[in-house]
């Protein structure tokens, strides 16, 4: 029998369930002081909500996960030959998304797999299996603010919500610069981060005029929370209201 593969939900459960078990206990505690009760609907309603933003971003719900990621192969304008990294890929759906989109790639997909977060290499490994792609896929720890990779021995690169996770950088422009130093000249790339969340990035013009004078061929920014498909109670700043794909070619 065939494993179904686990790529994660971008809200834990734990936190739903976190915020259901607040929202009783304020709610039991209202009987004993009125005022209490007064804060049971608002940790309802926030416990609803993002009870619903984990649906919706489940292959059983919504599916908006995937489809959020999907937009980053939207904007890789590639033929699919030779080597791709992906940068900071979680449980492996972008990495393994690559190879069952460009079936004649060799897929690299990097991460520090770090206790705080409900990934794993292995859990990486058993997806590709499931997926059967595991020939093409290879996956290793790295840090994304260190690449141990020479310069330009991919053809194109890839990410998805990883720069503004990465801890020790004060500028996050060095992540897009240090992601496109390993990129042959004329290979493209398509990174989809917070890059409108100012704390993270500032002006994102700016961000963009730096990588611009870098030499770059070409780079473009899309703001993904324009997307038809997103639902408006999702465009909010904390969900993906800041995500935007940064792409083009180097």
């Amino acid at each position: 029998m065939t494993a179904t593969p686990d790529y994660g939900n971008w809200v834990s459960a734990r936190l739903v369930v976190v915020l259901g078990v607040i929202s009783v206990l304020v709610a039991c505690l209202g009987f004993l002081y009125w005022p209490l009760g007064l804060l049971t609907l608002p940790f309802f309603i926030v416990c609803l909500y993002f009870a619903y933003a984990r649906y919706s971003f489940s292959s059983r719900g919504g599916n908006l996960q995937a489809r959020i990621e999907a937009l980053v192969l939207d904007h890789l304008v590639w033929d699919g030959a030779g080597r791709v990294l992906d940068i900071g890929c979680g449980n492996g759906p972008l990495t393994i998304a690559l190879a069952k989109t460009f079936p004649r790639a060799q897929v690299t997909g990097i991460d520090l797999w770090g206790a705080g977060w409900e990934y794993a290499q292995s859990v990486c490994e058993q997806n590709a299996q499931a997926e059967a792609v595991a020939e093409r896929v290879t996956f290793r720890r790295a840090s994304a603010a260190s690449l141990p990779f020479e310069d330009g021995v991919f053809d194109a690169a890839v990410s998805n919500l990883v720069f503004h996770e990465v801890q020790g950088v004060a500028e996050r422009t060095v992540l897009l610069e240090e992601a496109l130093r390993v990129v042959k000249k004329g290979g493209p790339f398509a990174f989809q981060d917070l890059f409108l969340w100012k704390r993270a990035y500032g002006d994102i013009e700016a961000v963009l005029a730096t990588l611009r004078s870098s030499g770059l061929a070409s780079v473009e920014l899309i703001r993904t929370c324009d997307v038809p498909f997103i639902p408006r109670a999702l465009r909010l700043p904390f969900m993906v209201g800041t995500m935007a794909v940064i792409c083009g070619t180097k």
